[in-house]
């Protein structure tokens, strides 16, 4: 990764690891699109992938996902551990947003729970400008958005997978 700023989170999903690995495996883009649009239809909000209300102003910017690189290994406790590799941008004027490089792992917590383990780093936009923009507010930002869109994948894996 980068010399950017670090954001880790969390989830879980109440399935086994083989069936949230199956489903993020085929087409995890697919995946992430329909969890952020389905939370944002829920919401009743215009639909957006990544979305935050601050002080009564939404923020919102409709995101790309790339998955570079997935990758299956083993833990060194022995259990499997599914490795998604993911970049973002903004969908329209990318110079404006961060640039997230991160990586979702995803492993088994007992047999029928699966951890979702985002790690990611993301460069502020903006040069100095938005790295001071980011110091003061730009990171609890970044920070809300990854954590309401970890979350919007486990609840969408959770619906999903009943």
């Amino acid at each position: 990764m980068s010399t950017g700023r670090e954001i880790r989170c969390f989830d879980y999903v109440n399935h086994p690891y083989e069936q949230v690995r199956e489903i993020l495996s085929k087409n995890a883009a697919a995946v992430f699109q329909a969890a952020t649009k389905s939370a944002a239809s829920r919401a009743r909000t215009v639909a957006s992938e990544l979305r935050l209300d601050v002080g009564g102003f939404a923020l919102e910017a409709e995101i790309i996902i790339s998955v570079t690189k997935i990758e299956q290994r083993t833990s060194e406790m022995g259990a499997p551990v599914t490795r998604l590799d993911l970049e973002w941008h903004a969908a329209k004027m990318p110079s404006l947003f961060p640039l997230m490089k991160a990586g979702l792992s995803i492993y088994p917590l007992t047999s029928t729970e699966t951890q979702l383990d985002f790690s990611g780093v993301y460069e502020p936009p903006l040069g100095a400008v938005g790295k001071a923009l980011n110091a003061v507010v730009g990171h609890r930002i970044a920070e809300v958005s990854v954590h309401r869109f970890i979350s919007d994948v486990g609840e969408y894996l959770r619906r999903a997978l009943a």
